[in-house]
């Protein structure tokens, strides 16, 4: 594979990865690993190029991070509050 073919396929992985992110926001063990992956591709690719799928891989990857922590956190919150018995 040459380099134009590596560049093509890291911004459509970023994308991918970002939408398996967003997708599996419950499963923090899927959801932050492709999240991740998905920003460091995403702006690798967007940084070299500045390939709008780069950008939106980068995107969604955040979006998928930041809904898993915030899920995460309200569920966390939720279960301390039921234990307190406000």
């Amino acid at each position: 594979m040459n380099k134009k073919e590596e560049r093509i396929v890291s911004h459509v992985v970023s994308l991918v990865l970002g939408i398996i992110s967003i997708v599996t926001v419950f499963f923090w063990y899927l959801s932050i690993p492709s999240g991740i992956i998905a920003m460091v591709l995403g702006t690798k690719s967007y940084k070299s190029q500045g390939k709008k799928v780069g950008l939106a891989g980068l995107i969604t990857g955040i979006v998928g991070v930041s809904l898993c922590v915030l899920i995460y956190i309200a569920l966390i919150m939720l279960v301390i509050i039921q234990n307190k018995g406000y």
